[in-house]
């Protein structure tokens, strides 16, 4: 494998005498040396404990490391070869897992071991190897012997090394794997990476391999397919000696207000590792925004099944920010959403006040003659609509884009736009001519990175009542319909994929408000023509 130039290299000569310079570990059991390993070469790398020596918790000794250490076969190998361990985030698996590849690494006994961090993209598989990293750059007899590449670390004298590798890897069917850390299971895409890393040991004496995951949405993924797996073997349902489940969760109908039940599925609580100051302000946000219950339920109870479609905003709270008050003067970001041309299309004005609020105004469009169809099966009142001023019924069976662009142009010629930002899907020829006539477009790709800025403000703005609007009823609407997508880091956008009903005006807000929080008031546009993002 081409590795470049280490970061740091390892030692010059690579002989049995140079690797047995490290202190030989003393304790008299298996898992004794694995927490004397942590204690004696590992140091804490964040937080209030940075720098001092890694004593696990009590939590993470009596349920992982005695039993996958101490429980030995009879041929005196570790019994169990996987290890599932879910439990909801800031409880301290990463650097478990970055202590645990790093033994294996140096003190397992395992000429040529390879070790892989895996995980769903590149980036977060060297979460883990980073934290392994730092570790092994404090200890100066760990460092001593180990070449520290940015994502590898090699040890000469026994040719075993500690690499990342993502989902590209499940064609690579050449590993022989001594361990393996599969991080944040729920966000792989499929089940090929996992297939090819826990079938890539069969020539090992005693592989392991480590799983660690907090809960996840797709009850058709594998990490689900893994966790019932495991709540079968835990349960006694299926006999499985070389598994072993270590499952923090909440059950499904446990009091999640409770805070008895989150120091159930939050082992770290009782350490102090992690904040309960910060759990409950997450829980009395989780009340007040319907939508974030599903996030706090999933990352910070563990619960799986919780995150079937449900309201993200809480239309009260956005029915109390209606106002009256005419819209005011000044400079203005657009949001703009052109849906399938036969269904509804968005167009939202964003005008940011001094205290960092905003006013918004929501406009729609939908094809004339599907106006009776549409009415039936989305079950609104289309028509009535549209003689109220609400929506705009072009000419056709599809959205008459024309209309749209000289709305914009009509806008334009009214006060400064900063941005008109732009779902690029179905938009690419009306952006194109509205550059063209000199309208700021920039097209927001609909991801996660993109939009959860928005989405989040969204939240904040609806919630301290500094987002007005004059209850237009096809927005209100599409705040009732809306669901939202979250990730296992909290990043949270709305999704019309599970939102059961049209969310057209939220996509075109949420865009509209990511790229004012980005932009900030000071437009870089104008005479740029279309930036994608």
């Amino acid at each position: 494998m081409k590795r470049g130039q280490p970061l740091k290299p390892g030692p010059k000569t690579a002989g049995p005498a140079m690797f047995q310079g490290l202190p030989p570990l003393t304790a008299p059991t298996l898992a004794g040396r694995v927490l004397e390993f942590f204690r004696t070469h590992l140091r804490h790398i964040k937080g209030e404990q940075a720098g001092q020596p890694m004593d696990l918790d009590p939590w993470q000794i009596h349920q992982v490391i005695e039993p996958a250490f101490n429980t030995l076969d009879a041929d005196g190998n570790r019994q169990y070869r996987t290890i599932y361990l879910t439990v909801p985030r800031k409880n301290g698996k990463s650097t478990l897992g970055a202590g645990l590849a790093l033994y294996l690494l140096y003190y397992d006994g395992e000429p040529g071991a390879d070790i892989i961090s895996a995980a769903a993209d590149r980036e977060q598989a060297a979460v883990v190897l980073n934290v392994a990293r730092e570790m092994v750059e404090q200890s100066p007899s760990l460092s001593a012997v180990t070449a520290i590449y940015r994502r590898e670390l090699y040890v000469p004298a026994t040719a075993s090394s500690y690499r990342v590798v993502s989902s590209e890897a499940y064609s690579k069917h050449g590993l022989n794997l001594h361990g393996a850390i599969i991080d944040e299971l729920h966000a792989h895409p499929d089940r090929r990476l996992y297939d090819v890393l826990t079938t890539s040991s069969g020539s090992r004496r005693q592989p392991f391999v480590f799983i660690i995951t907090t809960a996840g949405s797709d009850e058709h993924s594998i990490a689900a397919e893994v966790h019932r797996y495991a709540e079968k073997v835990r349960d006694g349902i299926v006999p499985d000696p070389s598994f072993l489940p270590v499952i923090y969760a909440a059950p499904p109908d446990a009091d999640v207000w409770d805070e008895e039940v989150w120091q159930a599925c939050n082992p770290a609580l009782t350490s102090g590792f992690r904040s309960l100051n910060e759990m409950r302000t997450a829980a009395r946000q989780a009340k007040e925004i319907p939508g974030r219950e599903q996030a706090f339920r999933q990352l910070y109870l563990n619960q799986w099944g919780t995150t079937a479609a449900s309201r993200w905003l809480s239309l009260n709270a956005w029915d109390a920010c209606a106002s009256a008050a005419p819209l005011p003067e000044g400079r203005a970001f657009m949001g703009l959403d052109l849906s399938a041309t036969t269904d509804l299309s968005a167009l939202v004005l964003l005008i940011p006040d001094a205290d960092g609020g905003f006013d918004v105004r929501a406009e729609f469009w939908c094809p004339e003659e599907r106006l009776q169809e549409r009415a039936r099966t989305d079950r609104v009142p289309y028509p009535v609509w549209v003689q109220q001023g609400h929506l705009t019924a072009t000419p056709g069976n599809s959205v008459d884009y024309t209309f749209i662009e000289a709305r914009i142009m009509a806008i334009m010629a009214e006060r400064e736009i900063a941005v008109v930002a732009v779902d690029p899907w179905n938009a690419r020829e009306l952006t194109g001519r509205l550059a063209q006539n000199g309208v700021p477009i920039v097209e927001v790709a609909q991801t996660l990175p993109n939009l959860t800025s928005g989405a989040k403000a969204l939240e904040t703005l609806i919630l301290s009542r500094k987002l007005r609007h004059n209850g237009q009823p096809i927005l209100r609407w599409n705040i009732s319909n809306a669901v939202a997508d979250v990730d296992g880091n909290g990043n949270v956008k709305p999704s019309k994929k599970r939102s059961h009903e049209r969310i057209d005006g939220v996509s075109a807000l949420v865009t509209a408000l990511s790229r004012a929080i980005v932009d900030g008031g000071e437009s870089v546009y104008g005479s740029r023509g279309v930036l994608v993002l």
